[in-house]
């Protein structure tokens, strides 16, 4: 019997983990307005910049007096800057369960040479939370953009803790509720969950980072690039537009228009309510079909937008090819890009979820991937 090809197909079959999807209503016009040409310390771009922030702080709700800076080299960029200039005042605790939170781990002790206690799941797990001490410094990502596992919520962080709480967020901010309460320095990128363009970072530091800041000079040097002190004091420009380095106000229009399009849905809530939508989607997908499953094994840690997938058929003998033929023919037909597993993680498929992604182009797209299984199981 001939396998049945698909009749609908996705209007926009961007499923990318990152750089992702641009809003629904994102064209090039959009960016008419931006500030080209200018320098990013006239007042068209200082009052940019400014807005840019701003309005990130109104839509996650952010504290007021929480600090949010934009920063070079994306989130690895804003993430660097918080381990380097914060780090080594007390005892370091490593967490990891995915490739970028390992990354982190390997800057910290082979590069800041900290005697960290370090901490690991493996992908598709978390790291028991309630075996850290919250005592010492802990660096986490939210959300494991590679392995599809994220902090359920901020319950199991100390509201009295000692130390700081150093979270990486890129692939959750926009997409989850964040405890700001319990996160002392939260960092993302732009290109993430708004679809934003790369090369911009975001840092965001509590009361109890800024004073350690100001308290504290690490053993090491810091690269300009990385300095948010001068004499003791924290640079008070970083934090209303005065950017470190040259910023593309192509690239800050871009960001101030998703930022708009966050508001007509909704706002957090909005951006949520369509992640949770989307995922919700695949999760009746998978539960249809016995030849497919979520890398994630706990449901409460199943990210809602970085969707991580894997093989469980026993007829299929290289995980890897597999998957790497299902991909490839998803995208020779146009229906799903760039859906291909991290290439550190368990062979797989990963789909982008977060709320600039319609939920009729995921449900369009589904039947396709179970003819891509049945083509290619075929095959094999």
């Amino acid at each position: 019997m001939a396998i049945q090809v698909p009749v609908a197909r996705p209007l926009n079959p961007r499923f990318s983990s990152g750089p992702c999807a641009k809003p629904p209503t994102f064209t090039l016009d959009t960016l008419s307005d931006a500030a080209l040409g200018r320098s990013h310390r006239a007042a068209v771009g200082k009052d940019k910049l400014k807005a840019a922030i701003e309005e990130t702080r109104e839509i996650l709700g952010v504290p007021a007096d929480y600090k949010i800076g934009i920063v070079p080299a994306s989130d690895t960029g804003a993430y660097e800057m918080a381990m380097w200039n914060l780090l080594g005042e007390r005892h370091v605790e490593m967490l990891a369960w995915e490739s970028f939170g390992a990354g982190w781990v390997t800057d910290a002790v082979k590069q800041l040479k900290l005697d960290a206690t370090v901490k690991t799941a493996d992908y598709g797990k978390i790291v028991d939370f309630s075996t850290v001490d919250f005592n010492n410094d802990v660096c986490f990502t939210w959300n494991g953009t590679t392995s599809g596992v994220r902090l359920a919520n901020g319950d199991v962080i100390p509201a009295d803790r000692d130390g700081l709480t150093l979270c990486d967020a890129t692939s959750a901010a926009f997409a989850m509720d964040l405890s700001w309460d319990k996160l002392d320095v939260t960092t993302f990128s732009w290109q993430k969950v708004l679809g934003g363009e790369a090369a911009h970072g975001m840092i965001i530091l509590s009361p109890r980072a800024v004073a350690r800041l100001e308290s504290y000079t690490p053993a090491w040097p810091l690269p300009k690039i990385f300095r948010l002190t001068k004499g003791n004091k924290l640079i008070d420009g970083i934090f209303s537009g005065a950017t470190i380095n040259t910023p593309s106000m192509l690239a800050v229009e871009d960001y101030l228009q998703a930022l708009t399009w966050a508001r007509s849905v909704g706002g957090l809530q909005g951006l949520i309510a369509r992640a949770d939508a989307n995922t919700a989607a695949v999760t009746d997908f998978v539960a249809a079909n016995d030849w497919i499953d979520f890398l994630a094994v706990d449901p409460a840690t199943r990210s809602n937008t970085s969707v991580c997938l894997k093989f469980i058929d026993d007829r299929i003998t290289d995980g890897a090819a597999f998957a790497k033929a299902i991909a490839k023919r998803l995208e020779a037909e146009n229906v799903a890009l760039d859906i291909g597993g991290y290439r550190d993680a368990p062979a797989g498929l990963r789909i982008w979820c977060g709320g600039t992604v319609e939920t009729s182009d995921i449900k369009a797209m589904l039947p396709w991937l179970a003819f891509a299984f049945e083509t290619e199981i075929t095959a094999a």
